[in-house]
């Protein structure tokens, strides 16, 4: 069986360290989002780095989701000082599943105010593809589909919740199915 994965990506205003009520707001309502998913039916398993500290994504060990890597325009700090992202690896069961933990509750009210943490990039945010049973999806697996995303718009290959297919390569006619 399938599962799905999602890789999301988001330019900051201001660096993770920033000491701001902003940034702090953001990683408190960005912990209770997580505690939240994590009990969301349909949810699997999300990229976590030993040790977790804040910040610190480039030389983190990520295990089996491999090395981490942001996309080629990314053109901000790379050191815990610095750096000024946000971003998600994660694994689902379904789109639908997926779909209602994003655009419901907690994690919809953090959407509500994005433009008061992030950037506005002109590239896409989130991405979508199918895995087989037993693969971790790595996160230079994400922004490869990320930025093929942007370059191509959605297809089998990468795709996003409006413009979605099944894991057999079908569009599919709604963006919950």
């Amino acid at each position: 069986m399938p599962f799905l994965a999602l890789y999301t990506f988001g330019v900051l205003k201001s660096p993770l360290s920033d000491p701001g009520p902003l940034t702090r707001e953001f990683y408190e309502r960005g912990e209770a989002v997580y505690r939240k998913i994590g009990r969301h039916p349909g949810y699997l398993a999300r990229a976590e780095a030993a040790g977790g500290d804040r910040g610190r994504l480039f030389d983190a060990d990520w295990g089996a989701w491999g090395e981490f890597a942001v996309p080629t325009w990314y053109d901000k700090g790379r050191t815990v000082e610095t750096t000024a992202l946000a971003t998600t690896l994660s694994l689902w069961t379904d789109l639908r599943s997926a779909f209602d933990a994003v655009y419901t509750g907690l994690h919809r009210e953090a959407l509500n105010r994005r433009y008061d943490w992030f950037e506005r990039t002109g590239h896409p945010s989130h991405v979508f593809w199918w895995v087989s049973d037993g693969v971790t999806p790595t996160w230079q697996d994400g922004v490869s589909r990320l930025e093929h995303l942007h370059d191509h718009g959605s297809a089998p290959h990468a795709f996003t919740f409006h413009h979605a297919f099944a894991p057999d390569g079908t569009p599919r006619t709604g963006s919950k199915d």
